[in-house]
């Protein structure tokens, strides 16, 4: 059984790094949605090309190094500073190298506009390879109350900015600003809240052992980066801007919640999973809890999403993005299991195997040729129904090692997230049909809430779904700790 210092460790962690995704992302979240009411979705489209390059070259940058060092029990100051010098170098040279590809990508695109915006927004390579080793840093120690603050200032005052730009008239330039500043504020409140100063040293032995480790990391990450761009490569491309801007912003949506919750418990169980990879049994325990309530917070909560996705792309965007709002359901779908696949991967890391990591990302991106395929030849609804069965396929994959080497199978983990999907789909039926009611969409979307959160804590409690009365318990017992040090 996990000790209850472990357990208040993970909790204590988790509740910060949901803290950082809710405020730092809830501030974005906002952000967002006034700017989408003063800009065009072409507009949006145009940084949705860029970004393709930005995600794929920033996980160059880290080269698996972060994951690296978080695994490793005896890291020293050696360590840190290898890792920093060589995130920078990395960065400067990928920069150098997007600068004069940026004419290239403007006559693919066929936007002329594209190369002053890319060689702009490239800089964020050099920013972030800047803040890698502090976060890799404040990560290993658990401590994302540090991060909370920074991401937060972060994305307020770059809002601003963003906002600002946008009501004066710049476009998409305004965008362009907004992520710029939001990084070097980032980066800038690592440094001053961490107080961690690189020394000028290198060590060999250190660089030997991240990049040993790492660079299978680093071709997994970049295979499954480039794939997943990929999907924004065909629209942007086979299609207009004004359509990326579209599937952009949905798959932004999206993201608000799955990615962002993937995020909070990778960081916060990497670290300390890691710390038990000595002791199988309470390893085991930890990882198959994590699955589960993770699983229920991601599965009602993309689902639910899915079903009220049309009164929530109006209420808060306008009908300008009715687009985004046909393609929403779809992601949800996709990435509700996108938290399975991520903890699943996470133990392979554990447990040191970054070979079998890098052949599944291999297997998973051939398999993956099929979607894009049919959103080259077909249409974007097409692609989105191929992703949702490629991930499927590919939960089979990334469980099936992880399965035979602990001993908790793809169908075991299947029959743990079970009762969350039930929930769910319950909750999704019964809010589906309220938007056919003639009343406007700022009346269904309050209801629907209402009626889905009330029809979610019914099933919980007269199924007595376990994941449940756990975050109940740890909600009330957050609660009770926060008054005693009142």
């Amino acid at each position: 059984m996990v000790e209850p210092s472990l357990r208040n460790k993970t909790v204590s962690g988790i509740g910060w790094s949901a803290a950082d995704a809710i405020l730092g992302q809830g501030v974005t979240f906002l952000v967002g949605i006034v700017l989408a009411r003063l800009l065009s979705p072409t507009e949006y489209g145009l940084i949705g090309i860029i970004s393709i390059f930005i995600v794929v070259l920033n996980g160059i940058v880290d080269s698996g190094f972060s994951n690296a060092i978080i695994r490793k029990q005896d890291t020293n100051d050696e360590d840190y500073n290898t890792m920093f010098f060589t995130n920078l170098l990395f960065s400067v040279v990928l920069y150098i190298g997007l600068y004069f590809l940026a004419p290239v990508i403007a006559t693919f695109f066929e936007r002329e506009q594209l190369i002053a915006l890319t060689r702009a927004m490239g800089l964020i390579l050099i920013i972030n390879a800047l803040s890698i080793t502090q976060v890799t840093i404040l990560t290993k120690k658990v401590d994302f109350k540090t991060k909370t603050k920074a991401s937060l200032t972060s994305a307020i005052i770059s809002g601003i900015v963003g906002i600002i730009l946008a009501y004066l008239g710049l476009g998409v330039w305004s965008l362009v600003a907004q992520q710029l500043t939001k990084q070097l504020l980032y980066t800038l409140c690592l440094w001053v809240l961490n107080k961690w100063i690189p020394t000028c040293t290198f060590s060999k032995q250190s660089f030997k052992y991240m990049w040993g480790f790492g660079w299978k990391l680093l071709l997994s990450g970049l295979l499954n980066n480039i794939w997943n761009q990929l999907y924004q490569v065909v629209v942007g491309k086979f299609y207009s801007p004004a359509t990326l801007g579209q599937y952009s912003r949905s798959k932004e949506y999206a993201n608000i919640l799955s990615s962002n919750f993937t995020m909070i418990i990778q960081r916060v169980s990497y670290p300390v999973l890691s710390a038990l990879q000595d002791d199988k049994e309470r390893m085991i325990y930890g990882y198959r809890k994590i699955i589960k309530i993770t699983m229920f917070v991601t599965a009602i909560s993309m689902i639910f999403m899915g079903a009220v996705a049309e009164p929530l792309i109006y209420c808060l965007i306008g009908p300008q993005w009715h687009e985004a709002a046909t393609y929403l359901p779809l992601i949800c779908i996709s990435m509700s299991l996108y938290p399975l696949h991520a903890i699943n991967l996470n133990m392979l890391q554990v447990q040191g195997r970054s070979d079998i990591f890098l052949i599944l990302e291999i297997i998973k991106k051939i398999i993956a040729i099929g979607p894009i395929c049919l959103g080259i030849f077909v249409n974007i609804k097409c692609m989105l129904v191929g992703s949702i069965i490629t991930g499927l396929l590919s939960f089979f994959l990334n469980s099936y090692y992880t399965g035979k080497k602990l001993h908790y199978t793809s169908w075991m983990q299947l029959r743990d997230i079970a009762p969350s999907y039930i929930v769910a789909l319950c909750m999704a039926i019964s809010v589906y049909f309220i938007k056919l009611l003639p009343l406007s969409f700022f009346i269904i979307l309050p209801i629907q809430i209402v009626v889905g959160i009330g029809v979610g804590i019914i099933i919980c409690k007269i199924g007595r779904i376990s994941e449940y009365n756990d975050l109940r318990q740890i909600v009330v017992d957050k609660i009770s700790d926060y008054k005693k040090h009142k």
